[in-house]
């Protein structure tokens, strides 16, 4: 009979109760052996270093603590960490990966909900339903008397996607339900070929920018990408283009931005903002050409149960030593490709 790891879920108080309803907590069970406390939102409490002492699994979500290398050093046994969530920058670094220790991430699973909000705000970029809405004087006067947005139509339209990610590859293939959609991806690190197949043409971004009818952000947040998309990168976008950023603040230039946007030329969805939020004085707060959302694109509600059961299919391939489906290797953690 297979001998069940010793778990411990960490995490804060809020995550947890997202995480674990009382089925999730059976399986938990059934899966590993369980000590007290079954969860802790901290690390370095007498008690808790008794348990992290013999923990072989670590399940992890937001909130918790980062694994110092103090922090391992008291956890000796510990040779997986199973991250609940996407992201894990702020959790780890190279001292786990130095240690032997295996780390997996829900970013496949929380990239989930993100395509689908991207594929929605496009949807609602092509009838530019968010700023109508904002707007009292065209929004109740019909659709004969709109004028200055452009083409009111997602029908034979070109929309690029920066960065063929995780996300940015389910976005491309969820937008073919659209009819007649032309998909353009930027991305200097994709395999023509696959992009190919996922039914998109790579291309330079700078070829891609006069192109497009809306423009969807997917790129990881590195210092080589910050403000990738600025005021030279904007002022090449055609008229009435929606930029649309799910990915990370810093990728537009938010002044950059404004400015294309309060001029009535382009207009913008944005998730994510940098800063986020967006201070009282910013002018996107308060332009009806952009809709600002906060940050609720990836795993809320309900959706968060599918990150838990990832991790817990994980941790049955890693009990069974079976490969791991999202293992975030050393290579790919230095890359940015779990950010």
């Amino acid at each position: 009979m297979q001998t069940k790891p010793h778990v411990l879920v960490v995490m804060s108080g809020s995550s947890f109760d997202a995480h674990f309803d009382a089925d999730r907590i059976a399986r938990l069970a059934e899966l590993a052996t369980l000590g007290d406390p079954v969860w802790t939102d901290e690390l370095d409490s007498d008690e808790v270093r008794r348990r992290l002492a013999e923990t072989e699994v670590l399940l992890t979500s937001w909130g918790a603590p980062r694994l110092t290398r103090e922090r391992l050093a008291a956890a000796p046994a510990l040779r997986a960490v199973l991250h609940c969530a996407g992201s894990v920058r702020g959790l780890v670094d190279d001292e786990v990966y130095w240690r032997g220790i295996r780390v997996t991430s829900g970013a496949d699973a929380n990239a989930i909900p993100v395509a689908e909000y991207t594929l929605a705000a496009i949807i609602f970029a092509g009838k530019k339903a968010p700023f109508l809405a904002a707007d009292e004087s065209r929004a109740y006067g019909g659709w004969g008397s709109v004028s200055g947005y452009g083409d009111l139509s997602n029908y034979g339209r070109t929309v690029g996607v920066v960065g063929f990610s995780r996300i940015g590859r389910k976005v491309v293939d969820l937008l073919n339900m659209l009819g007649d959609t032309t998909c353009l991806v930027a991305d200097p690190h994709a395999d023509p070929e696959e992009v190919a197949r996922a039914g998109a043409t790579l291309m330079d971004l700078e070829d891609l920018l006069p192109r497009v009818d809306v423009l969807s952000l997917h790129a990881p947040e590195l210092r080589e990408t910050r403000h990738l998309i600025g005021a030279e990168q904007l002022r090449k976008l055609p008229d009435h283009t929606t930029v649309i950023n799910t990915a990370r603040g810093s990728l537009i230039d938010p002044d950059a931005l404004a400015a294309e946007c309060l001029s009535g030329r382009l207009f913008a969805i944005l998730d994510v903002t940098d800063p986020e939020p967006l201070p009282p004085e910013s002018p996107l707060r308060r332009l009806a050409r952009v809709m600002v959302t906060p940050h609720v694109a990836g795993s809320l509600g309900t959706e968060i149960g599918r990150l838990t059961d990832h991790a817990l299919d994980e941790l049955v391939r890693w009990t069974a030593r079976q490969p791991l489906a999202a293992e975030i290797t050393a290579e790919s953690w230095a890359q940015g490709l779990s950010a």
